[in-house]
């Protein structure tokens, strides 16, 4: 016997126009940040959001995967449907499956009623199976019948469940690696790496590093019910001038920490921001007596770093003049045709160059 599930509230993947789905672009405030790695994200996550092709998003801790998985979501016509969310390395792998299927009553020790799993839950949305890398290879094979045949079992069960899900995968190791080793299955592999997305780390684009950091700290403000802080040159030069090995829930972090030691000030400074204890690679020192900025031992992207700090210098005088431009190049001591030109360079956001 077969089920087919009925639609869930909103529209199916294949009834929804993709023109339609192109309009809605909400989910674009979820990827903070212009570099072009950043952009490349944006453009895929576009291209594909209103198909149902699987993902597999990759990147280090902390970048940002579930970020784009719901980016990804919220770029089709799925997005009225339900984002459902997994860790496969969250679960002892005995409950795993149960977790994903679902089961019936009696189908185990302590399976006192039926159990609706995941993919179910995600009928006619999305699937993010978070940490992919480290599912059982027993379950491997059963999650790679799913994405082809799109039916499945639960526990217990010998009633088939169809299913129009979309699988958005994401790992931070390397899967390839790991296929080589035996200990994930090279089909399945293949069947999550129809359209690849690489979350950049934090590293890779400092220069998106002001725009994160003046985004939590609005965030963070907000959240605690605070008035809006601002940060110092000083404070974002020394956040450029991180290496952010724990990427950009590391700056999160350290941002609503330093929001927390700054007190009633209405502005953050550097040493609000501590070096972490026992971090090989933590802050560098930014900015060192006179004014000089220091090079750490590790190097750094003159150019980028340059245009951070100068990004900033120009907002906070757009933001103190209310977006006047004469009065911020008078503030910065520039002309206003530098000043403009500066502003359209560093590609400032239209309400800060009024």
């Amino acid at each position: 016997m077969v089920t087919e599930l009925k639609a869930a509230a909103g529209v199916s993947g294949s009834q929804a126009p993709c023109a339609e789905a192109a309009r809605q672009s909400d989910w674009e405030h979820l990827l903070v940040g212009r570099s072009p790695a950043i952009r490349q994200v944006t453009h895929v996550i576009q291209m594909v959001g209103c198909r149902r092709a699987t993902v597999l998003v990759t990147g280090e801790t902390g970048t940002g995967k579930e970020l784009a998985a719901t980016a990804l979501h919220l770029a089709g016509p799925r997005r009225q449907a339900p984002f459902v969310a997994l860790n496969c390395s969250a679960l002892p792998d005995h409950l795993l499956e149960s977790e994903l299927f679902g089961h019936v009553r009696g189908a185990f020790t302590g399976a006192i009623q039926n159990r609706v799993g995941r993919f179910e839950q995600a009928h006619r949305g999305t699937l993010f199976l978070d940490e992919i890398g480290d599912l059982p290879l027993d379950l491997q094979a059963k999650i790679l019948r799913v994405l082809q045949e799109r039916e499945f079992q639960r526990l217990g069960s010998s009633e088939t469940v169809r299913v129009d899900v979309r699988v958005i995968a994401a790992t931070n190791c390397d899967l390839v690696h790991r296929v080589e080793q035996g200990r994930f299955r090279e089909d399945l592999f293949y069947r999550l790496n129809v359209v690849p997305i690489h979350m950049p780390a934090l590293r890779e684009r400092p220069q998106d590093i002001p725009l994160l950091a003046e985004h939590f700290l609005q965030k963070i403000c907000a959240a605690e019910g605070l008035p809006l802080k601002r940060l110092t040159v000083e404070a974002v030069t020394r956040l450029c001038l991180h290496t952010w090995p724990g990427n950009v829930r590391e700056l999160e972090n350290a941002i609503e920490m330093a929001v927390v030691l700054s007190g009633d000030r209405p502005w953050l400074a550097p040493e609000d921001f501590p070096a972490p204890a026992n971090h090989g690679r933590g802050f560098v020192s930014a900015v060192a007596p006179g004014g000089v900025i220091s090079v750490p031992d590790s190097g750094l992207d003159y150019e980028e770093t340059m245009a951070s700090i100068e990004r900033s210098i120009l907002q906070q005088a757009l933001e103190k003049t209310g977006g006047n431009k004469k009065a911020a190049a008078r503030m910065l001591r520039l002309k206003r045709t530098t000043l403009s030109a500066k502003v359209r360079t560093l590609a400032l956001s239209p309400a800060q160059a009024v």
